[in-house]
């Protein structure tokens, strides 16, 4: 018998997005439970990020078709931008992990991850897979097809080598891996580690989700051979909720928000079409399950159960879903007794959620407080309310890692509530609540996860949960609800929240980066929160060699649980360029804390406290300026206003109202943050006044924006054809195509060096065509490519300057890229050089 843990943990943190929110479906919705309970059949859509996924399919195969429906994204999105706040890497790929999650919820599917870490763009899945680890993610693949088993897999992007390249590399990778997957997982000879947990398992279909965008035209996907195609129409309309299948669609791709990719919903008959790719092509080409058996005769010992079950969707009553208790416990104890681990799982949790459903029992476990750490005393109220007339009986609840159980051998009565709370401590060896895939540390390509049981659910399991041992018409049931914490907000309500356990003391700086222009000292405030009381220590900086710090530590003293407390040190640098890191340490009996806890909070997604090493990066750079006062106008939000401020720049953040002509005089330049042009509304109202003000003799920065969705109609004065040339090698080769241009020399002389120790990229969304005004500067390219010069466009306009520039400096800046900062400076330096002041 394989593991029962494995698939309760699958279920139990695949559905829920917001798993602390009671769940409290309608009659109607009980109904569809019923009928899904009654189809036997899986399908696994496979791609590689958050977005990439068809939430149409998606949601037709759980809502139409009623098959057990999961997305697999290879990545969380960790190397994307972010349109809703100042978080990227690894705490963006947090907050996509959580929009998977809540887009899940919305269309009915699952979801779930490999290890492959999001490193940012690729052209080709051979570059791709020089990150990844192939031999890594390949078995992640495999894992999930199966514990999932899936009847179906369904690629979002093909696997034929004649696509490579035209497409992200990591798309193209994960139908290659799908592909490969496919005939591995039924083989017992392959990643035979992972039969311990779970079968082998051999899918009969697997098809390439196509569309016309893959022919070039609609005109060139009419004339393709469809002969192995099917056509699926996705149009379906759902009275029982009022909306369309596209129009559920649109709902759950709208949770993608630090995409930007709200969808409005559509109606009416909507094509999907599937291409064969492995397996046999259904006879019934309207019907993608044709051949396998979807009911529950493909269980032995199943047969009596689909037959109730049919009963019971025929007799249901939507004025009263508690009639159907009793045929559904009778269900439920048929499910206990299969041999097929498998659906005996899968069906046993679906039908619990039924038969709380039908009888409106509430079920809830609420900690007084929203956080405790290890060996700390909580109190948790236990809420139960039966509303129905069922006989439900509560005989027990038990709080396993409290090693508490209460017996209440209470009899729930129609609509009479019952509570009472279970007070314990925390052990010592319960994991602190974070996500999994970041408590050790990884490569650029692969998070690592060493629990085989963790890797490819989207979060960690709670360990901290309620028990409810139920007895209901005689017969007996559990049901495990996960502690939370909620409390009321004056406008929001009722709001719940993880329960958390966090470390005794956490420490954080300030700053991610520092900058040191010069050999000054800085002060380093290194913040410290108590999560529990009395707590005494002592507090230090760990600094790199040739760096000094004042003093060497303090005494740290929180009498109250919560408090925080700031501690400043004096760091000096080096008096040369030197890069390193810092870190604190808080010593406490001998135990050395060393970890910031970050709190992410959108309305979209549930809170989210992320546990991560405390470190900040410090350079002492060799650099000059020249200028002083900055205007800053945010577009899809970065961290560079906070950059250039490192460096001595007074960076004003400009809103709509201050863009007049008379106010941008004050200023040595202004600029324009990443794809402002694509998410300011206002900007064809002020772009003009901006165009004045460099023609006037002011320095204006235009960082990069897409093609799509402008909201101006040019982003310059004069000619630029935008396309989306890009430079994924942030090692490649740059040329400096004008050494002599201002920008080269003035105040830092730009060399060779001066490009080496970039992050992710050399820059994306390049110009590909300019007007003579303009001169290019740089020239760059990814290997097997033409060379590409629209990463850097300066032009003389009027008596001032203008400037375009796909270069990442959002993401160089606040990584502490020494040569980026020198660049940038250089920029924002334009036009106020003497010749015979230049700095070598």
């Amino acid at each position: 018998m394989r593991q029962v843990f494995l698939l309760l943990v699958f279920l139990t943190y695949a559905i829920a997005a917001e798993s602390q929110i009671p769940n409290k479906p309608s009659s109607i919705e009980i109904h569809q439970s019923i009928k899904k309970l009654n189809f036997l059949g899986s399908v696994l859509y496979i791609a590689a990020h958050p977005d990439d996924e068809n939430t149409s399919l998606i949601s037709y195969f759980s809502n139409d078709i009623k098959a057990r429906t999961a997305y697999l994204s290879m990545t969380r999105g960790d190397g994307g931008q972010n349109l809703i706040g100042s978080e990227i890497r690894e705490q963006l790929g947090v907050i996509r992990t959580q929009e998977l999650l809540a887009a899940r919820k919305t269309d009915g599917g699952e979801q779930m991850f490999t290890r492959a870490n999001d490193f940012g763009y690729s052209k080709h899945p051979t570059e791709t897979l020089k990150v990844w680890n192939k031999e890594e993610v390949l078995s992640d693949v495999v894992w999930t097809i199966r514990k999932f088993q899936p009847d179906i897999i369904i690629n979002r992007f093909s696997h034929k080598p004649e696509t490579f390249g035209k497409t992200h590399g990591h798309h193209t990778t994960s139908a290659v891996l799908s592909a490969e997957a496919f005939d591995l997982a039924g083989n017992k000879s392959m990643y035979t580690e992972q039969l311990k947990y779970v079968d082998v398992w051999q899918p009969r279909r697997e098809f390439f989700n196509t569309s016309w965008w893959f022919y070039g035209s609609r005109e060139n996907f009419e004339k393709a051979d469809k002969t192995n195609f099917l056509e699926i129409n996705t149009g379906t309309y759902y009275s029982a909720i009022g909306l369309s299948n596209n129009e559920v669609s649109s709902l759950s791709r709208s949770m993608h928000k630090s995409q930007g990719f709200g969808s409005t919903g559509s109606r009416g008959n909507s094509s999907e079409f599937l291409e064969l790719v492995k397996g046999d092509l259904p006879n019934d080409k309207t019907n993608l399950f044709d051949g396998i058996n979807t009911t529950w005769t493909r269980v032995k010992g199943g047969k009596e159960i689909g037959e109730l079950l049919l009963i019971i969707e025929k007799e249901y009553d939507f004025t009263n879903p508690s009639a159907s208790i009793e045929k559904l416990m009778i269900v439920y104890q048929l499910i206990q007794a299969l041999e097929n681990d498998h659906w005996k799982d899968q069906k046993s949790e679906e039908i619990k959620k039924v038969i709380q459903a039908c009888a409106g029992l509430f079920l809830e476990a609420v900690a007084n407080e929203s956080f405790t750490t290890r060996k700390g005393e909580v109190s948790i109220s236990i809420e139960a309310i039966n509303r129905s007339e069922a006989a439900i009986k509560l005989k027990s609840v038990g709080i396993g890692y409290l090693n508490k159980e209460q017996i209440e051998n209470a009899t729930l009565r129609n609509n009479e509530n019952h509570k009472f709370q279970i007070k314990g401590i925390i052990p010592e060896d319960i994991h602190y609540t974070s996500a999994y895939w970041l408590r050790e540390d990884g490569s650029l390509g692969m998070y690592k996860v060493s629990d085989p049981e963790l890797i490819g659910l989207p979060q960690a399991p709670r360990e901290f949960t309620a028990v409810f041992e139920l007895e209901i018409n005689g017969m007996s049931i559990s049901i495990v609800k996960d502690i939370v914490y909620k409390y009321n907000d004056p406008v929001k309500g009722e709001v719940y929240r993880p329960f958390e356990i966090v470390p005794e003391v956490t420490a954080s700086i300030t700053d991610n980066v520092i900058i040191f222009a010069d050999d000054d000292s800085k002060e380093i405030t290194v913040k410290v929160k108590a999560w529990r009381p009395n707590l005494k220590g002592i507090i230090s900086l760990n600094i790199p060699d040739e760096w000094n710090v004042s003093p060497n530590n303090f005494v740290l003293d929180i009498a109250e649980k919560g408090i925080e407390k700031s501690f400043t040190f004096e760091l000096t640098p080096p008096n040369f360029q030197s890069e390193g890191e810092i870190s604190p340490k808080v010593e406490i009996n001998g135990t050395i804390f060393s970890d910031e806890l970050i709190e992410i909070e959108y309305d979209h997604i549930p809170f989210q406290s992320v546990l991560m090493p405390s470190k900040s990066k410090v350079v002492r750079l060799d650099i000059h300026k020249e200028g002083e006062l900055i205007g800053y106008i945010q577009g899809a939000g970065d961290e560079i206003p906070a950059s250039l401020r490192q460096v001595g720049y007074k960076v004003i953040e400009l809103n709509e109202e201050e863009i007049t002509i008379d106010k941008l005089q004050n200023f040595d330049a202004i600029i324009l943050g990443v794809r402002a042009y694509n998410t300011n509304d206002q900007a064809k109202f002020y772009q003009e006044t901006l165009h004045d003000y460099a023609k006037g003799g002011g320095t204006l920065i235009v960082q990069y924006n897409t093609n799509f969705r402008l909201k101006v109609d040019a982003v310059s004065p004069m000619e630029i054809n935008l396309s989306r040339d890009r430079v994924t090698d942030e090692n490649s080769e740059v040329v400096i195509l004008e050494p002599d241009h201002d920008i080269m020399q003035f105040p830092n002389k730009i060399t060779q060096k001066d490009f080496e120790g970039w992050v992710q990229e050399r820059g994306l969304y390049f110009p590909d065509g300019w007007s003579s005004e303009f001169t290019p500067l740089l020239s760059m390219y990814d290997k097997g490519e033409s060379p590409k010069e629209g990463s850097l466009l300066v032009a003389k306009y009027g008596e001032g300057y203008f400037i375009y520039t796909g270069l990442s400096f959002f993401r160089e800046l606040p990584a502490g890229v020494p040569g980026a900062y020198r660049l940038y400076t250089n920029l924002l330096s334009v036009g106020k050089s003497n010749k015979s002041e230049l700095k070598d």
